[in-house]
């Protein structure tokens, strides 16, 4: 008999046979037809398996200046300042779904008793495997195992709650050539695996039944998002919101009741200025609660007038709309509403409406909260009225609600106003209290200030910020600009350097704009472009202004590259060049025979090599003849590329390649600086199993004699053995930790723990095996790169 797997009892209920094999009709035996489960949309191209396409629901992406909080959204994110909700919101809930039954065979129906054995053996077996052991043993079973069969043991696995189990067998089935898309298995197991709140298994098999152009159930829907949203992971929340708009949209359901609050809730549980970009997808909840006809908790209209309050513009008119829907379904405005009324006030200015609504909030709490007050304060100070501010915060101390928070508004109010009295009275208050951090408003005090052209002030409330707190780059970069103006030049170098050296607060634009005008203004040219080269290398935006000073030396600059059209190799090119020609690196004469060009190769088996090439690319980046954007993935960068012809590598060809033939150069013992043995090491060398160092030579027998007697001068002992063409140069314990040691500072970092030397592999050698230098017979092994048919040799 046929099983119909039923989602609402999470039991397996026997149904009349038709037909369990593929090749025959097989009837759906569910109590609704499969086929009005689903709908196949046209083009599939039109949705992403991601996110919905819909402009009213999406969750706006922060850019760098929606990212900036302005003086508000830093108070409130200071008082970790949130909305509060009502213990009667709902929550979701996920009882009572429809879904397509999944339909399978008992094992007595099965003709064959090898099946039957084996079926059971695996719904067993499976289980109690890890994911390797699990893979393998279904692998095991490919010359008899069909879908049917795996559909079985995976509702077997759901059966006894083992839905990773029955995950695995469904990730196997879609990589055999017999599988077949099943709707119902799908949905069933998605729905499973998302009540146990892995959302990212549930998002796979949710993203394949999108992929097959189908609308997944709404049972699908539901437990996806309550999946995410209980998750407290980056990008859980956007990605609920985006399955929540696709559930509408593309799958045209009515979410219930509580799946709509617990969004909402989880968009405005967000503290402070981080929840603002999510007002657009909380209307648009509202939206479909409305149109739904559901029930709308008040605690609806206040978030959204909560969000509203922190947008950078606010929009007045729906905030009363909002207040006018609360207030005519009877319901009294809280005081996160009245607060939020009050924040958006002070934005805007609005003191009429922030006293109407100050007096409400006092009537109804004989103690308002802490951010009332402060957005009181800030609404007075916009109109110019910065004692009726300090009135407010004199309040504040009478009620013990003052805090840092209200310090800093108090002091920013009195900066803004340049009441340099008050203002350094409150700050000096402000220190006694010993409250802290007291960084913010020693900001705000240098910039006023700054603004008042009071520069020895600015100094003294520097050195003053010095004893009191740890300076920031804002700080410095306040005091330098002061310095400048003053024509300071030393000290603001001074600073200038201080703060570069120092990197926990380090330069910006601001600060490299400051010490160029510096210098500008006082004719240190030479210093000026030096400081204008390094803002070009940094690529920071220099001030219009100070671009017109800078025109001089421009032109300098376009004389100069003029002057300059031929490439020359660095002295790092230059080493790097030849670790890699001694490593195998070879050079090959243009079409015209008149310059020669370095042919880079590197091997795609080798992980060392797939560090290095991007490395190299990099260093001779100006000197290739094809270009590539190389981006962040080492995909980017080929395995083989060659430079443009020049003359500079005619001399390493002469030195290496004279007549077509590898040779050493005389003045080898010149050359073997620790940056070329560095580099010889990383392209043509290895460490094997023990921890000791080979270095591959394909030179003449006396160019490899002079290698090593340069080596023993240099006290560095080595033995050789040579592998058909091939000579190898071994580094042997002590040794090998003394080469390490020498060519460790330039070997590359993502390297070194595989070079390292003294390090025994748990892998084996990296790239040769089985090569030894203690034993003079010819039997030692062959290398891994090359198999020639030479014999080998040992040499002393």
């Amino acid at each position: 008999m046929l099983l119909s797997f039923h989602y609402i009892d999470y039991q397996i209920v026997p149904l009349p046979y038709r037909s369990f094999y593929p090749h025959l009709t097989r009837r759906r035996l569910s109590t609704h037809s499969l086929s009005s489960k689903f709908y196949r949309k046209s083009p599939l191209a039109l949705f992403s398996s991601s996110s919905a396409a819909v402009s009213t629901g999406d969750v706006v992406s922060h850019s760098p200046e929606e990212a900036k909080e302005n003086d508000l959204d830093f108070l409130s994110d200071k008082e970790t300042e949130s909305f509060n909700f009502e213990g009667s919101f709902d929550f979701t809930e996920l009882k009572r779904f429809e879904s397509p039954a999944v339909e399978v065979k008992e094992l007595e129906e099965l003709p064959e008793q090898w099946r039957r054995s084996k079926l059971a053996w695996l719904c067993k077996e499976l289980p109690a495997h890890r994911s390797g052991t699990f893979t393998r043993v279904l692998n095991a079973q490919r010359k008899w195992i069909r879908q049917d069969d795996c559909t079985y043991i995976a509702v077997h696995c759901m059966r006894i709650r083992e839905n990773e189990a029955a995950f695995r067998v469904y990730k196997w089935m879609k990589q055999q050539h017999w599988f077949q898309f099943d709707f119902a298995l799908a949905t069933k197991l998605a729905d499973y695996i998302g009540k146990e709140r892995k959302y990212q298994k549930c998002r796979e098999i949710f993203d394949h039944i999108i992929n097959q152009g189908l609308v997944p159930n709404e049972s699908t829907f539901h437990i996806l998002i309550v999946a995410y949203l209980s998750s407290s992971a980056s990008n859980c929340l956007e990605e609920a919101c985006s399955i929540y708009n696709q559930m509408i949209h593309l799958g045209n359901y009515k979410p219930r009741l509580s799946l709509h609050n617990s969004l909402f809730r989880a968009l405005v549980s967000k503290t402070g200025s981080t929840c603002k970009h999510y007002l657009k997808q909380a209307e648009f909840i509202l939206h479909n609660l409305t149109t739904c006809g559901l029930k709308i908790h008040n605690d609806i209209y206040g978030g959204l007038i909560w969000l509203h309050s922190y947008q950078d513009v606010i929009d007045k008119e729906r905030i009363e709309l909002l207040r006018a829907e609360l207030k005519s379904v009877g319901i009294e405005e809280s005081a996160e509403v009245l607060v939020s009324v009050l924040r958006a006030c002070a934005k805007e200015g609005d003191l009429a409406e922030a006293e109407r609504t100050w007096t409400k909030l006092l009537s109804s709490n004989n103690k308002p909260p802490s951010q009332a007050f402060l957005y009181l304060m800030e609404a007075y100070s916009k109109v110019g009225n910065a004692m009726k501010s300090l009135e407010i915060f004199r309040g504040m101390q009478d009620q013990g609600t003052s805090s840092v928070i209200s310090y800093y508004k108090i002091i920013k109010v009195f900066c803004k106003a340049q009441d340099t009295e008050l203002a350094e009275s409150l700050m000096t208050e402000f220190i006694n209290s010993g409250l802290k951090p007291l960084m913010e408003s020693f900001i705000d005090m240098m910039s006023m200030y700054a603004s008042l052209s009071l520069h020895d002030a600015v100094e003294s409330t520097f050195f003053r910020c010095l004893e009191n707190c740890c300076p920031n780059q804002i700080i410095y970069n306040i005091y330098l600009d002061s310095l400048v103006q003053t024509d300071k030049i030393d000290r603001a170098e001074e600073i200038f350097n201080q703060t570069h050296a120092d990197e926990a607060i380090g330069v910006n634009a601001k600060s490299c704009n400051a010490i160029l005008r510096g210098y500008l203004t006082c004719g240190n040219y030479a210093k000026a472009e030096k400081i204008y080269e390094f803002m070009c290398e940094k690529k920071y935006e220099i001030e219009s202004s100070l671009m017109e000073k800078l025109e001089y030396f421009l032109r300098l600059r376009e004389e100069e590259v003029k002057k300059s059209i031929s490439l020359k190799l660095s002295i790092e090119q230059r080493e790097i060049l030849t670790g890699l020609l001694l490593g195998g690196l070879r050079v090959k004469l243009d079409e015209e025979k008149t310059n020669y060009a370095v042919h880079f190769v590197f091997r795609e088996n080798s992980k060392i090599h797939s560090f290095l090439r991007r490395h190299i690319y990099n260093q001779f980046h100006e000197w290739l003849a094809c270009k590539l954007l190389v981006g962040e993935n080492d995909d980017n960068v080929p395995y083989n590329y060659t430079t443009i012809p020049h003359s500079h590598f005619n001399f390493y060809a002469d030195q290496f390649w004279p007549q077509g033939q590898p040779v050493i150069p005389k003045l080898v013992h010149r050359w073997l600086t620790p940056r070329v043995l560095a580099y010889w090491y990383m392209y043509g060398g290895y460490r094997t199993s023990s921890g000791d160092i080979l270095l591959k030579l394909r030179f003449r027998e006396e160019d490899v004699l002079r290698v090593v007697k340069t080596f023993k001068t240099k006290s560095m002992n080595c033995l050789v053995k040579r592998k058909g063409t091939v000579f190898w140069l071994g580094f042997l314990g002590r040794d090998a930790m003394e080469f390490w040691k020498l060519t460790e500072p330039f070997v590359l970092a993502d390297l070194k723990e595989a070079l390292e030397a003294g390090i025994e592999s748990q892998n084996g050698s990296l790239g040769i095996k089985n090569l030894s230098f203690s034993s003079n017979s010819d039997t030692d092994g062959n290398s891994s790169d090359y198999s020639d048919d030479e014999n080998s040799h040992n040499l002393v």
